[in-house]
């Protein structure tokens, strides 16, 4: 996926969520771009979204 498209694809999104209501920062779009780009996983991305949340990740026990 080029570059332009996917900026296009996030504005797209962005617009949707945002006639629901809500906002996305500038930080999120660059991350989401990241993640599109490969440049970061999904894990990484999820992480990140989560700490910026201030959600804490559950202790994985068995």
């Amino acid at each position: 996926m080029h570059s332009n498209t996917i900026d296009k694809s996030i504005a797209n999104a962005v617009a949707s969520v945002e006639m629901e209501g809500f906002h996305i920062d500038e930080q999120s779009k660059i991350w989401c771009k990241q993640l599109l780009l490969k440049e970061i996983t999904m894990e990484e991305y999820i992480d990140l979204v989560t700490r910026k949340a201030g959600v804490t990740p559950k202790c994985h026990t068995k």
